[in-house]
C-alpha cells in the first residue's frame, strides 16, 4: 500500500487551519476524505471534495461514524486544554479507530512536548492524548511540530513586516526554531499515514524545517524572500496572549500562549529546536526554507492603499 493507492481517510480538525492542509493535499492526491464537525467555520470556503460528518468529538457513536470504513485516519486536538475533555477525545477516537479496523493514525500533536513533565496545559494534554491513543492498540505516528510560519502571515504581523519591516513574534531572540509551514506539516503527515517503512511505524517525530533560526536568522530569510530589510522583534508572551484572546477567547489563548510563556523562561532552549532534518529524511520529505515560503506569500494584501 503506498499514499499514490486511493485510501480513505478521516481528518479530524480539517475545518481547521492545520488540518484543513492535511485534507486538501489527500484530496489533491485522490484520496477520499472526511471529517467530523459541528459546524463550518463561516469564515472559511467549504473545501471541496471533502465530506462531513455531522458531530462531535466528545460523543463516541459520532466518533464512530467518522471512523466507520476508514482506512487511515489524522488527528489534530482542538483547541481546547481541559485534560478531562482531551482524554474523552482521544479515547473516543482510538477505540473507534480500533473497531473500524483503522490501519494507522496520524497524531499531530501542534507543538514539541518537552521530555519532563511541566505543568504547562498546551504540553500535557497533548502528552496525554498522545498516551492514550497508543493505549488504542492501533499503530500510531506522532507528529510534533515546532511553530508555524503560517502563524507569521497574520493581520498581526503582515502591515508591521510591509510598513516597518517589523517581524515580532513572542519567542526570544535566541531561541532555535526550526520553523515549518501546514502545507510541509501535510506532506509529513501523508508520508507518515502511507509508508509501511519500519523506521516510520510506531515513531513520534519532532519534524521541522530545513534548520533552527533564532530570531534574526528568521529575519534574514523573511528579507530575502521580501526583498528589503526585515528586524526581529521578541513580543512579550502576555501581550501576545492578550491579543489573542480577543479572536479565539481567554481559555483556549491562555493555553497557546502557555508555549510561549514556558519558553521565555529559557528552562528548555532547544525544544523548538530542528533534528539535523533525521525526521523529514525517514519520512522522505524535503521543507521549504523558510525564504521560499515567504516568497510565495501575497503579503501585499496587508498593505495599506497609500503604501500598495
Amino acid at each position: 500500500m503506498t499514499e499514490h493507492t486511493p485510501q480513505r481517510c478521516a481528518v479530524v480538525g480539517a475545518t481547521g487551519f492545520q488540518g484543513g492542509a492535511v485534507a486538501r493535499l489527500l484530496i489533491e492526491r485522490g484520496h477520499r476524505v472526511r471529517t467530523l464537525t459541528r459546524r463550518i467555520p463561516a469564515d472559511r470556503p467549504q473545501l471541496a471534495g471533502l465530506s462531513y460528518v455531522s458531530g462531535d468529538l466528545g460523543d463516541r457513536d459520532e466518533v464512530r461514524r467518522l471512523l466507520e470504513g476508514a482506512t487511515h485516519a489524522s488527528v489534530v486536538m482542538p483547541l481546547s486544554y481541559d485534560p478531562v475533555l482531551i482524554e474523552s477525545y482521544a479515547r473516543n477516537i482510538g477505540e473507534a479507530a480500533r473497531e473500524s479496523g483503522v490501519l494507522r493514525i496520524v497524531y499531530n500533536a501542534n507543538t514539541r512536548v518537552p521530555a519532563h513533565p511541566t505543568g504547562v496545559a498546551a504540553f500535557e494534554t497533548r502528552r496525554l492524548a498522545e498516551s492514550v491513543l497508543r493505549e488504542s492498540g492501533v499503530d500510531l505516528v506522532v507528529l510534533r511540530p515546532p511553530v508555524y510560519l503560517d502563524n507569521l502571515f497574520s493581520p498581526w504581523n503582515g502591515p508591521a513586516l510591509i510598513e516597518d519591516g517589523l517581524l515580532a513574534y513572542p519567542l526570544p531572540t535566541a531561541t532555535e526554531t526550526a520553523w515549518i509551514s501546514h502545507r510541509d506539516l501535510a506532506e509529513a503527515t501523508a508520508a507518515a499515514l502511507f509508508t509501511e517503512a519500519d523506521e516510520v511505524v510506531g515513531r513520534t517525530f519532532d519534524i521541522g524545517g530545513e534548520r533552527s533560526l533564532t530570531g534574526e536568522g528568521l529575519a534574514a530569510e523573511f528579507a530575502l524572500g521580501l526583498g528589503r530589510s526585515v528586524r526581529y522583534e521578541a513580543l512579550p508572551a502576555d501581550l501576545f496572549e492578550k491579543g489573542l484572546a480577543q479572536v479565539i477567547g481567554a481559555a483556549a489563548a491562555a493555553g497557546v500562549a502557555g508555549i510561549y510563556h514556558y519558553m521565555a523562561t529559557g528552562d528548555d532552549p532547544h525544544l523548538m529546536a530542528g533534528d539535523g532534518g533525521e525526521a523529514a529524511r525517514t519520512l522522505g520529505i524535503t521543507p521549504r526554507a523558510a525564504d521560499a515560503w515567504v516568497a510565495t506569500q501575497p503579503w501585499q494584501m496587508w498593505a495599506t492603499p497609500e503604501s500598495a
